[in-house]
């Protein structure tokens, strides 16, 4: 395996800037909603509703970035869109009542959305450059990011500075912070080497095959949100932990997630593409039959089901880099195909606490939990399948070509 130029190592620290970055940006956005709630008085209610309409504003954007990057290149739209979500902060920050933070959430949602994808095809990107998996680890990094910035809200909180001052410092410096990997992202169409020779593959992926991975990061998403949702309650109500205790089931979950993401891809290097995704959804299942063990055992109910957590948290920690990567094999028009797999992943992540909390209500949240465990059934069995035909696409054009 060839060592990658000065430009595309230089190119890797880039996207590694721009997705701590944008994991900041939405960090500080989450924490900063109690603020934001007591300063309007607006309820449960009302800050569902906000969430809600910054997801949509999300799933809008998506498919106009993908087309926009096609168009203009990757690296084109992450420099405008960048700095422009860190600036979207500064409306909910100072929206003076819920319409206007209705209207300020939509726009920031579309900005994060349509950065997604774009820091995403700069990331498939440079990954095809590099001629090995590192896609996980920049998810890894969004997770760190995700760290500071709710460091940032908290430790500003407790310090007693104004929850709109933090919002607005947070936005401006982030914006400019934006600019320094901007002008180290690659342009231009990616090089792939198939039987050790430099090819550059024509077409994309079928919309087939672009709607199928959709599906399988739905069902990963739905399942990461979970244990990102659901984990704590779980086992507060199913294991019997006091509340204290409970919150860890979260932080294990979380970072089991983002060490797992940092260190799997020198391991996803040796594997195929598909055998792979059959692992980490094997892995998942495992992790949810120990959730959905834990509270039939007489004793010991509660570490059982934070290991079940962790294993849970390893297995789906690389599914969606996974399927960004496949996404990748397909050469041309790849931002338009990371918009439709992200929009529809997002979709599911807002589909899921529809289906689970209704389920748990009707049942328990023990119960419940047979869902994502069920989902990550379908990224085992499915994942390798739609994976394969993927990235065997990629070699039959190559070799075409």
């Amino acid at each position: 395996m060839t060592h990658p130029d000065p430009t595309v190592r230089r190119a890797r620290m880039a996207v590694v800037g721009v997705f701590g970055l944008c994991g900041l940006i939405c960090a500080v956005w989450s924490a900063s909603l109690p603020s934001i709630n007591a300063r309007l008085h607006l309820g449960e209610g009302r800050i569902g509703l906000v969430l809600l309409v910054t997801a949509l504003g999300s799933m809008s954007c998506m498919p106009v970035a993908g087309r926009l990057a096609d168009a203009w290149s990757s690296r084109a739209v992450s420099r405008v869109v960048a700095p422009v979500a860190a600036l979207t902060l500064l409306g909910p920050a100072l929206a003076p009542s819920f319409p206007v933070l209705l209207a300020a959430a939509f726009v920031l949602g579309g900005a994060l959305g349509s950065l997604d994808v774009a820091m995403n095809g700069q990331a498939v990107e440079v990954e095809t450059r590099y001629g090995r998996p590192i896609m996980s680890a920049f998810h890894g990094v969004w997770s760190l990011g995700g760290v500071a910035g709710g460091l940032t809200i908290t430790v500003g909180l407790h310090l007693d500075t104004d929850g709109t001052a933090l919002m607005v410092g947070a936005g401006v410096v982030a914006a400019v912070l934006f600019f320094l990997p901007g002008r180290h992202l690659l342009s231009g169409a990616a090089r792939r080497e198939v039987a050790g020779e430099p090819v550059v593959s024509s077409g994309g992926l079928p919309t087939s095959t672009i709607m199928l991975l959709g599906l399988v990061a739905l069902a990963g998403f739905v399942s990461e949100g979970a244990g990102y949702s659901w984990a704590s309650l779980h086992a507060q109500e199913a294991l019997g932990a006091d509340p204290a205790t409970a919150s860890f089931a979260y932080t294990a979950f979380a970072a089991a997630l983002t060490v797992s993401r940092l260190t799997a891809d020198r391991l996803r290097s040796k594997v195929r593409p598909a055998n792979w995704m059959r692992c980490a959804g094997s892995v998942a299942v495992l992790g949810y039959a120990l959730v959905l063990a834990a509270p039939l055992l007489p004793a010991g109910r509660l570490a059982f089901g934070l290991v079940g957590w962790v294993v849970v948290a390893a297995g789906l920690a690389t599914v969606v880099p996974a399927i960004f990567s496949a996404v990748g094999a397909g050469g041309a028009n790849v931002g338009r195909a990371l918009s439709w797999v992200t929009t529809m992943a997002y979709a599911g992540q807002l589909g899921g606490p529809a289906v689970i909390g209704p389920l748990a209500d009707a049942t328990s949240l023990g119960t419940a939990m047979v869902v994502p465990g069920l989902l990550a059934a379908v990224i085992a069995i499915a994942g390798p399948i739609v994976v394969r035909r993927a990235t065997d696409r990629r070699l039959t054009t190559a070799r075409l070509d």
